[in-house]
């Protein structure tokens, strides 16, 4: 393992922080681009996403209608209605087979993507040291004349998320700035997501705005259009 990622942990507000947390639960508003495309305009423009901090599970309310709390895991999804299951799905990344860009969704298929993504999100750069993760520092990145050191971090096959490889970029202090990846399972993406506006959460640091957009042959983003974009309102942790 690098020692990036030890940097990096220490920026995000430490290992020993971390280990004492359950769960993170954030007030999101999102959009983008992506979101009328597959048909769900607005969906989670006032949501809250909880996950939990040892396994990859996310939840969100209200998910679609009050009352409806949506679940992630890597091998289901599934729709609540006060506490009781009114819908889900096994396996659900099966059901993006042959998925592009333009394919809409249905619910379950809403449910996995986001449900990974902001697990994915929400615990980076931490999730590097659980079981599985492979990591290896290549050669840094000049960003508008700043330098960040990247990360390439190889997922296990148990952790769902955008690519199997994907990499990370940190600042000279180790806080995450941009995080690369291709979109499988909308028929491969070239994708830059962009962290900032960090701010401390009861002793842990986090990125409270992120824009992702599509880069081109010079790993350049294209900022003409913003694919998603993610605002975080209020966080807590337990």
């Amino acid at each position: 393992m690098s020692n990036l990622i030890d940097i990096a942990i220490a920026a995000h507000g430490g290992w020993e922080r971390w280990e004492k947390l359950n769960t993170i639960s954030a007030h999101l508003s999102v959009g983008g681009a992506i979101w009328p495309i597959k048909g769900f305009e607005g969906a989670y423009a006032d949501i809250h996403c909880t996950v939990d901090t040892k396994v990859p599970l996310t939840r969100f309310t209200p998910f679609l209608k009050d009352g409806q709390t949506a679940v992630y895991r890597p091998h289901e999804t599934a729709i609540l209605s006060d506490g009781a299951v009114i819908d889900s799905r096994q396996e659900p990344r099966a059901a993006f087979a042959g998925h592009g860009l333009m394919t809409p969704w249905d619910e379950q298929n809403l449910i996995y993507f986001t449900g990974y993504a902001m697990w994915t999100y929400l615990t980076t750069p931490f999730l590097f040291r659980h079981p599985g993760f492979q990591a290896e520092e290549v050669e840094p990145w000049d960003e508008d004349g700043e330098i960040w050191r990247r990360l390439a971090v190889t997922f296990p096959a148990d952790v769902a998320s955008h690519s199997t490889k994907q990499t990370f970029y940190f600042d000279a202090t180790g806080l995450l700035r941009r995080h690369d990846y291709s979109v499988e399972i909308m028929g491969g993406t070239t994708s830059a997501n962009y962290a900032s506006d960090y701010k401390n959460f009861v002793g842990l640091n986090f990125p409270t705005k992120r824009r992702v957009y599509r880069t081109g042959p010079d790993n350049r983003p294209d900022r003409s259009r913003t694919s998603v974009s993610i605002d975080i309102l209020n966080l807590s942790l337990a």
